[in-house]
C-alpha cells in the first residue's frame, strides 16, 4: 500500500516507530516531513498528506502530532478527506471500515510505540465496508462537504 506520512515536532518521537513499522510491513512510504524535530506547524504537514491522498499519490495517510486532534482537524479541511484520530485498534479499524477514512491521526504524546503499531495495523489491514448502510452514510458525509445535503 502507498502511504503518505507527515508529522510535526509533537509527533517526532513516534515518527521512527511509525515509519519502521510501515516499511517492515511492506508498505511504500512517502515521507512528507518535516525533516527534523524543530518546531513546525501541524496544518502544513496535514495539508501535504491530505493532498497527496486526494491526488491519488497515496492510498492512505498517517499523521502524527501531539494528540492527533490538530492534524485531523486540518486534514479534514481538504475536500474529499476523511481523517480520524484513533487511540485504540477498534476505532482505527472502524474509521477505515465504516467511515472510509483514508487518513489515521495519532498522538505522539498520548500513544506509545507498541499501541501505535497495533493501531496502524488495524487501520491499514481494514477494508472499506461495502455494506449499503455504511455506503449511504459515507455518501451523506460527502454531500455535506459539497453543501448539497441539508439536514432535516
Amino acid at each position: 500500500m502507498r502511504v503518505a506520512f507527515g508529522c510535526d515536532h509533537g509527533g517526532w518521537l513516534l515518527r521512527a516507530e511509525v515509519l519502521d513499522f510501515l516499511t517492515s510491513a511492506g508498505h511504500e512510504i512517502t515521507d512528507l516531513g518535516p525533516p527534523d524535530d524543530a518546531a513546525s506547524d501541524y496544518p502544513d504537514s496535514a495539508e501535504r498528506v491530505a493532498r497527496s491522498v486526494t491526488a491519488g499519490e497515496a492510498e492512505v495517510g498517517v499523521l502524527v502530532c501531539g494528540t492527533g486532534i490538530g492534524m485531523s482537524i486540518a486534514a479534514n479541511k481538504v475536500a474529499g478527506v476523511r481523517a480520524a484520530v484513533a487511540g485504540d485498534c477498534y476505532s482505527a479499524r472502524m474509521a477505515r471500515a465504516h467511515n472510509g477514512a483514508q487518513i489515521i491521526c495519532l498522538g505522539g504524546r498520548v500513544v506509545g510505540p507498541e499501541l501505535a503499531r497495533a493501531i496502524l495495523a488495524a487501520f491499514v489491514e481494514a477494508e472499506v465496508d461495502a455494506d449499503e448502510r455504511h455506503a449511504r452514510r459515507r455518501h451523506k458525509i460527502a454531500a455535506i462537504e459539497t453543501s448539497s445535503y441539508g439536514c432535516s
